[in-house]
């Protein structure tokens, strides 16, 4: 690119000198013409036409071809020019050599005029030899000066680029290396505030959230397994005893433990497929959603258990999103709240004007959150002392689905301060629609 642009702003340098001393010879010619001219017209010429400054060689000629005066340097020669204008005018041309400067281009302006004897032509010529020297010497300047420049800013576009991307070349060699048991590896951050550094800096944000992702699913894993295991060890266990003692007395409980084994295997495999679809890049569901009726009827059939539901809902709340994460929103609270409880759980649907949001309570009178496990409870497998009976605790993964898909709804789920028990407000924003 450089090099395109001396080129091109070399030829322009050439074609405006060569313009300027071109147009300056032609104006000394053609005053000297019109000078001349003025002459024969009034009848005033002289045979020996000295030139004046600028111009290099007249002459005078009749329309029969008749030299009628003519500057020393062409004293005795014949006409310039085998042809002879037919009407008064300015001709202006570039004529190669000529009889008194030899081989030089010259500026040459033939007037014709008028006179008492007829039409006489009169040419006046202006040697460019110093436009052809100037030319010369700037072409052959520009024929060393626009390679040895090209070069130069080659060697130092390399130079200075090379320096600049140094550091780049330093975090491109050190990503490499980085595999996914690397992870707590970061890239050099230069001293330099600039892109590069700023490029270095967002590569190892990028990596410590790979590294909190990859941290995170080692421990999914290993919860996920510590989880399965214990319902598979207790129903290997039921099954072993069956085998060894068959006696149709014991097979009732037997079975019955099985049976409860096998549904809360069932649970939490429902469970992290569910966790495994959340985490999913795809966009979340955008159907409208009437939350009024799913939190009716996923309370509906409660109304009768040992800790009872009791309900507070807003009628015509309508939200967007999927009706089957809602409804394991709303079921996976209530399930929380009641395995908790003492007497009472109230489930609570209202509408926030201020903010656009559906806001969904559900509280108990249990035992409540300290207010240091308020963000530990929405941890996967996470379960508190008091809920890690198998009987009573579930698998740790409610909450978390809860959190999850309100996040995923573009909403919140928190545990807020409450009289007694526990208190989680869900807030979704409400449907748009006109």
């Amino acid at each position: 690119m450089v090099a395109l642009a001396l080129g091109a702003a070399s030829f322009a340098l050439l074609g405006t000198l060569d313009g300027n001393l071109l147009r300056n010879a032609q104006s000394d010619a053609e005053r000297q013409a019109l000078a001349t001219a003025g002459l024969a017209a009034a009848g005033r010429l002289d045979p020996l036409l000295p030139p004046a400054p600028g111009t290099d060689f007249l002459q005078v000629v009749d329309a029969r071809g008749r030299v009628l005066a003519a500057s020393p340097n062409l004293a005795g020669l014949p006409a310039l020019a085998p042809s002879r204008p037919g009407k008064p005018g300015t001709v202006r041309g570039t004529w190669k050599g000529s009889p008194a400067r030899g081989d030089h281009r010259h500026r040459v302006v033939t007037v014709t005029t008028v006179t008492g004897g007829g039409l006489v032509t009169v040419y006046a010529g202006t040697s460019l030899r110093d436009a052809d020297a100037a030319d010369e010497i700037i072409t052959a300047a520009l024929v060393i000066v626009v390679p040895l420049l090209v070069l130069t800013v080659a060697l130092v576009t390399w130079r200075v680029t090379g320096w600049a991307l140094r550091p780049v070349e330093a975090i491109r060699a050190e990503v490499a290396e980085i595999s996914d048991r690397d992870l707590h590896r970061r890239v050099p951050v230069p001293h330099s505030q600039d892109e590069i550094a700023r490029l270095a800096v967002t590569m190892n944000a990028t990596l410590d959230r790979l590294e909190a992702s990859g941290i995170r699913q080692r421990q999914f894993i290993a919860d996920a397994s510590h989880e399965l295991r214990s319902p598979i060890t207790v129903l290997r266990t039921q099954l072993e005893v069956a085998q060894a003692h068959p006696d149709p007395a014991l097979w009732g409980e037997l079975v019955t433990g099985a049976l409860e084994d096998t549904v809360r295997l069932q649970d939490l495999a429902a469970d992290l497929l569910l966790l495994a679809r959340l985490d999913t890049a795809e966009p979340a569901p955008t159907v409208v959603v009437d939350l009024t009726g799913v939190a009716q009827e996923a309370a509906r059939p409660r109304r009768h258990d040992r800790v009872r539901v009791h309900t507070e809902i807003a009628p015509e709340v309508t939200v967007r999103g999927s009706t089957l994460w809602l409804s394991r929103l709303v079921t996976n609270l209530l399930d929380n709240a009641q395995r908790h409880a003492e007497n009472r759980v109230l489930l609570a649907l209202g509408v926030d004007r201020v903010h656009g949001a559906a806001v969904l309570e559900v509280s108990d009178d249990g035992p409540g959150i300290p207010a240091a496990d308020r963000d530990r409870v929405f941890e996967r497998f996470t379960r508190l002392d008091d809920a890690r009976s198998r009987d009573e605790g579930g698998t740790g993964l409610g909450l978390a689905i809860a959190r999850d898909i309100a996040t995923r709804l573009g909403g919140s789920l928190s545990v807020e301060d409450s009289p007694a028990g526990a208190r989680l407000v869900a807030r979704l924003p409400l449907d748009a629609r006109p």
